[in-house]
């Protein structure tokens, strides 16, 4: 079973990333943070398998990887409905919802109707605050040698992990905001629902270019 990738970051969407490892191998992963394309990335896996598939879910800490597979024994609930769970709402909010049985609150997210959210509460209500127990710092690699340009595969000891929120540092975001709305505004969207769609996902991802805000922008809208 697959638990963690690291490796160079070859293609990333917001949907879906393909992280090759020191072994040459890509492994096409679903998720639901821009990765930055060339750089290297690590990343928590959930390793789903079917009899006739297998399917990689991606997490950014040890806890959003926790809830998912918690929210896999509810009935009823899938890898695809269980990780929509988390992309829409986050750990905290589904724990928040489960204990105070907020099924409205769970119901906001698309695909999930009435009976799926009182089948959450149900199931995890007095267990769910389990999760808390692991870690939910973000893991971020840095330095060195993509890895699928060294000669040896990575041991743990080689990898430098820096327990800290990604920063744009030089990023232009006025720019690419701009560029954005621009290329937005003339497939027809208004400027006044753009805004607010693209500084959310502005806020949730490490984007750093336009092409890949506006990306993200046109899947909202």
């Amino acid at each position: 079973m697959i638990g963690f990738l690291t490796g160079e970051v070859l293609f990333s969407d917001g949907s879906e990333s393909i992280i090759q490892t020191s072994t040459g191998i890509g492994y096409q992963v679903f998720y639901n943070k821009v990765l930055v394309e060339g750089t290297s990335a690590a990343i928590f896996v959930a390793h789903i398998i079917k009899e006739d598939s297998e399917t990689l879910f991606g997490f950014g800490s040890l806890r959003a990887k926790k809830m998912f597979e918690m929210l896999l024994t509810v009935k009823g609930i899938g890898p695809k409905s269980a990780y929509n769970l988390i992309s829409n709402l986050g750990v905290n909010e589904i724990i928040n919802a489960v204990n105070l049985e907020a099924k409205g609150a769970l119901t906001k997210v698309p695909g999930l109707g009435a009976k799926g959210a009182a089948q959450i509460v149900l199931d995890l209500s007095g267990k769910i605050d389990r999760v808390k127990m692991y870690s939910d710092s973000n893991k971020i690699v840095r330095g060195g040698l993509a890895p699928s340009q060294r000669s040896n595969q990575i041991s743990l000891e080689e990898i430098s992990y820096i327990e800290e929120e990604v920063t744009a540092g030089a990023i232009n975001h006025h720019e690419i905001m701009n560029d954005t709305l621009m290329a937005c505004k003339e497939l027809g969207f208004k400027e006044d629902k753009i805004i607010p769609i693209a500084q959310k996902i502005l806020g949730a991802n490490l984007i750093t270019k336009p092409e890949q805000l506006i990306h993200l922008v046109l899947k909202e809208l």
